[in-house]
């Protein structure tokens, strides 16, 4: 989600092609693992795989929770979730304040209802962290509202599987991101410790000739690594989703040492593996993706992604626009002694 102008997923050239059963058929196998010498930008495109046809870590034994809301109280829990209140625009040009209010970010009927909305408002200009030690910031105002809550200092995890059920928002500038940072950037500024984002998609429903049903259905998940910016990489898998915005769905992440695997509704249609991503910092195997990461939910508008996909640009007539989440659930593998792939998979 972090995404620099330079890093666009727009622009990366492809280097894998869709299988029928869903894995990756490389076009320049990497024979080497990746380090900074390597192509800074990687994306694959995936066929969805079949039910039955992947790994579904939902039936496999050994999962523990260990984090979740349920969304069932009548006001955002604040024990669990903080708000990230800027008008900085994530580094991507994108077009909103992010703040705390109810009209962004409620919980009521069992959900939290983020919502985008066409409005001016006025707020700091950078987010906290980029402030001077005096607390005081120069001030932006932007046409648009929304909510990016965020799980740091509060709740962060070293592997896992990490599920959030969502419905989300269409419309051209649309871009609903659930992704994690690090709670302590022990290798680095961003990208140099990671960034970890289980579901991005943009301009969901817009006409999309290369999309199955001629509208965009397109789902990511990717992993940012390697050096501090502008010296950062990618590895991104994307893939279509026919019925992405025909209700709600589980975004997730299975994360163990050396592997990641993406799901959507319960089933794996990506996996990186130790050697799909390095780090400048450390010569650490699994760097930078071995600590502890928080999680975040958000919903931007428009911005580099969203802007150079789709029918282009933001479309300022579809506001307010949201992104629904029923539950958030965080799960660790506590094997039941029985078997070596409970709660691993085929590793």
């Amino acid at each position: 989600m972090m995404l620099r102008p330079a890093m666009m997923l727009a622009a990366l050239a492809v280097t894998g092609c869709a299988a029928a059963n869903g894995q990756t058929i490389p076009v320049a196998p990497t024979t080497a693992p990746l380090g900074p010498t390597s192509p800074p930008k990687t994306i694959a495109k995936v066929a969805m795989p079949a039910p039955g046809t992947t790994r579904e870590p939902g039936r496999e034994r050994g999962w523990q929770l260990v984090w979740s809301d349920e969304f069932d109280g009548s006001s955002v829990d604040r024990a669990k979730w903080d708000f990230d209140r800027d008008c900085w625009g994530g580094g991507n040009n994108e077009r909103q304040c992010y703040t705390d209010r109810k009209a962004n970010a409620a919980v009521g009927g069992g959900f939290l209802t983020i919502t985008a909305r066409k409005e001016r408002f006025t707020g700091p200009a950078v987010p906290a962290h980029m402030r001077p030690a005096s607390g005081e910031a120069a001030e932006a105002t932007k046409d648009y509202t929304s909510a990016r809550m965020v799980t740091r200092g509060k709740a962060s995890w070293t592997f896992g599987r990490i599920e959030v059920r969502a419905k989300l928002p269409a419309g051209q500038g649309t871009w609903p991101a659930v992704w994690m940072l690090p709670e302590d950037h022990t290798y680095g500024p961003w990208a140099s410790s990671g960034e970890i984002d289980i579901l991005e998609a943009v301009n969901l429903g817009v006409t999309c000739a290369d999309c199955p049903g001629g509208r965009e259905n397109t789902i990511l998940g990717t992993l940012h690594f390697g050096g501090k910016w502008p010296a950062n990489a990618l590895n991104s898998t994307e893939t279509n989703a026919p019925d992405v915005l025909d209700g709600f769905h589980t975004y997730g992440i299975v994360w163990a040492p050396g592997r990641i695997d993406w799901t959507y509704d319960g089933r794996v249609f990506a996996t990186k593996r130790r050697g799909d991503w390095w780090s400048a910092a450390s010569k650490r195997p699994d760097a930078p993706f071995d600590r502890p990461f928080h999680l975040i939910l958000n919903l931007a508008v428009g911005g580099g992604l969203a802007e150079e996909r789709g029918l282009k640009g933001v479309d300022s007539t579809i506001w307010p626009q949201t992104m629904k989440v029923d539950w958030v659930r965080v799960w660790q593998c506590r094997p039941d002694g029985t078997s070596g792939r409970s709660c691993q998979g085929d590793r």
